[in-house]
């Protein structure tokens, strides 16, 4: 589900809230660079310069959002006696790795833990149109469009996950945004259907309903089949090899599609706030 970052609150010069900064911040920049303190110390970065790190990639980056993602067990920086925060390269290389996963491929933070878990880092997250290993452009090598774990979760499990109303699931179901598998009488959904409820369930908060997401659908479905239109003949190849190069070409296509989207969407909403 999608995690909206608390407002922040009063700030200091570095960052810190200013009780904290005020106090601490000439001592805390003075222990950062001090002369017995080893090469990775001396390279720590302030919770503001982190921002300030990050700011031309991710312009809503904010103190608050960092402090939230630390809060959430994301991120664990180096406290010095006094409490003061300090991140190392590795933070701010983490930091990063989890916003472009909010960003790109809008994963709530229960899977963006799932995959640093399993060892997911910047250099498996690639930016739009940043050259592999090979000179061709991988997007998100993260998006999948293989098979998943063929876990299903019941109707109870996804309503105390996900925190929706039974009345808004069934909503999604009689709309066809998701369908369930029934078995032994028992409605269960896959993990993808799982997080398409969660993500509705945070777009319910904000007056948003079942039939307003037919939109959504219908843009889906074309999408996809365009994408099958393209890479039809190659998916249904015997090589098991040109498969799977076509399974591989149609998850980058599908990342670029998914950032071509993001963006036409921010373009129009930045229309309506000017």
């Amino acid at each position: 589900m999608a995690t909206r970052a608390p407002r922040a609150g009063a700030q200091g010069s570095q960052g810190e809230p200013q009780g904290e900064s005020a106090g601490r911040s000439g001592s805390a920049r003075a222990g950062a660079s001090a002369p017995d303190q080893t090469g990775a110390r001396q390279k720590s970065l302030t919770i503001g310069a982190v921002c300030k790190a990050l700011a031309q990639e991710f312009p809503d980056i904010s103190i608050s959002k960092i402090r939230y993602l630390e809060d959430q067990k994301l991120l664990t920086p180096r406290r010095t006696p006094g409490g003061y925060r300090l991140y190392t390269q590795g933070d701010l290389a983490r930091l990063r790795t989890i916003l472009r996963m909010q960003r790109d491929e809008f994963l709530p933070l229960r899977v963006i833990r799932q995959e640093l878990a399993a060892g997911r880092s910047e250099e498996t997250t690639l930016g739009p149109g940043r050259p592999g290993r090979d000179g061709a452009r991988v997007w998100r090598p993260s998006v999948s469009v293989r098979a998943a774990t063929g876990a299903l979760y019941s109707m109870d499990d996804v309503l105390q996950e996900t925190k929706a109303d039974e009345k808004l699931v069934r909503e999604l179901e009689d709309y066809g945004v998701v369908r369930g598998e029934m078995r032994g009488g028992t409605r269960y959904f896959d993990e993808t259907e799982r997080e398409i409820i969660a993500a509705v369930a945070e777009l319910a908060r904000y007056g948003v309903g079942g039939r307003n997401l037919r939109v959504f659908r219908s843009s889906a479905d074309r999408e996809a089949n365009l994408l099958q239109q393209i890479l039809a003949p190659a998916l249904r190849s015997r090589n098991p090899q040109r498969r799977k190069e076509a399974v591989d070409a149609l998850e980058n296509l599908a990342a670029v599609a998914t950032h071509l989207k993001h963006l036409l969407l921010i373009r129009d909403l930045r229309k309506i706030v000017r």
